[in-house]
């Protein structure tokens, strides 16, 4: 039995990686190592924020399904873990994360041998988490420990990298190397958050296209960090015993639809997410069309164990691939702007091959669009495409349940 690795990038969207198109070369170590993985060109995140994404990420669960997470509430327990599942099964699990989100304080801790979730971490306003590099090491230490016990048992890994995450205030290496014309101060960066990011100012394009730049600069020093932590699994010798998924909870919008940062929408540059799943056994690399989802990856991760998915899961492991019963993604959230408010309104998604259907409930107001021949998501086909009431049927009774 082989181990497991899940390695989540926070804030990543999917059409920055070279390997989904993005220019730049910006992620050198991860469009080679899709190359050598099967890459997913169509996998939808279950929410575009955090709180909406990762209980499809790790419960194969919707965020509106239980009055939890997101309310200042504790993870339901109605909600089973991937490692609940895992750990019920006898398998080892870890976790390293620095998203405050997750943390045990909101009862994502449970089934886990290990639990690292950086609450007590000395951190900055300019840099609110650990960065990777922490991250990988205390991934080593961990694995250094299972081999000084001399413990080959099979094992579940999550690590969570926090740094392509907003306020943008990247190292200035990492700047030059996206634009050696930028000369920024870490106060002068952290102002655009503080003044651009927060307010959602979309009003002066080349501040926005700059945002953009710090964000690349991120993406760099996250490149680094997923080359490392390769390396760590390899040194210590579990990287060829082990299939390594790599995907991002939400991206990170820059204008695209008239705002900033990831606030409560459903579109593309929010929902869809980078998917690569690595495995040594098969070192010719693959590319799938098929429609996967967030919801699908502890369904996913229990098939590679051989261990039967909980049954309150509403996923489908995507693995073996010819196996696997194509059908809609769907995602949900607050439509929130910023900090949810007590009057915030859900905002819902559904997507079948290149249609998707949008609904947002503070105005009743629908959107439809073709994402094959409109992927900027700039048409609304709602009022006259021939499918437009199917697709609304399709995403009405998720709507009705809340």
């Amino acid at each position: 039995m082989k181990n497991v690795v899940l390695l989540t990038i926070d804030t990543l969207r999917r059409d920055v990686l070279g390997c989904y198109g993005g220019g730049g070369g910006h992620s050198p170590f991860i469009d080679a190592l899709a190359a050598k993985s099967l890459r997913f060109t169509r996998c939808m995140s279950v929410g575009p924020y955090t709180q909406a994404a990762f209980p499809g990420l790790l419960t194969s669960s919707y965020y509106l399904d239980h009055p939890d997470h997101g309310k200042g509430k504790t993870l339901s327990p109605e909600r089973t873990l991937v490692s609940e599942a895992l750990k019920a099964a006898g398998l080892a699990t870890a976790a390293f994360h620095s998203n405050p989100y997750l943390c045990e304080l909101f009862g994502w801790n449970r089934g886990w041998d290990k639990f690292y979730d950086s609450m007590d971490a000395d951190v900055s306003d300019e840099v609110p988490y650990v960065r990777g590099s922490v991250i990988n090491a205390k991934v080593d230490g961990w694995l250094s420990t299972r081999a000084i016990e001399d413990d080959e048992s099979p094992f579940f890994l999550w690590a969570h990298y926090m740094d392509i995450h907003e306020p943008y205030v990247p190292e200035d290496h990492y700047v030059k190397a996206v634009d050696p014309s930028i000369s920024l101060s870490q106060s002068e960066m952290f102002k655009l958050f503080t003044d651009v990011l927060l307010p959602r100012d979309v009003s002066d394009p080349d501040t926005v296209a700059l945002l953009k730049k710090l964000y690349l600069a991120h993406l760099r020093e996250i490149d680094e960090y997923a080359r490392a932590f390769f390396g760590i699994l390899e040194r210590q010798g579990v990287l060829a015993d082990s299939v390594v998924i790599v995907t991002a909870d939400h991206g990170d919008e820059f204008g695209d639809h008239g705002g900033l940062s990831h606030d409560g929408k459903m579109m593309g540059e929010l929902l869809d997410v980078p998917l690569l799943v690595y495995d040594p056994a098969k070192p010719e690399g693959a590319t799938s069309d098929a429609l996967v989802s967030g919801v699908d990856i502890p369904s996913t991760i229990a098939h590679l164990f051989g261990v039967e998915p909980a049954p309150n899961w509403q996923g489908e492991s995507f693995l073996p691939l010819e196996d696997y019963a194509e059908k809609g993604a769907f995602a949900e959230a607050i439509g929130k702007r910023g900090k949810e408010k007590a009057d915030d309104k859900p905002v819902f998604a559904y997507r079948e091959g290149d249609l998707k259907v949008c609904y947002r409930s503070a105005d009743g107001a629908w959107g439809l669009f073709d994402l094959a021949a409109d992927p900027e998501e700039r048409k609304n086909l709602a009022a006259d495409h021939p499918r437009a009431g199917e697709m609304k049927s399709r995403l009405k009774p998720r709507i009705d349940r809340v």
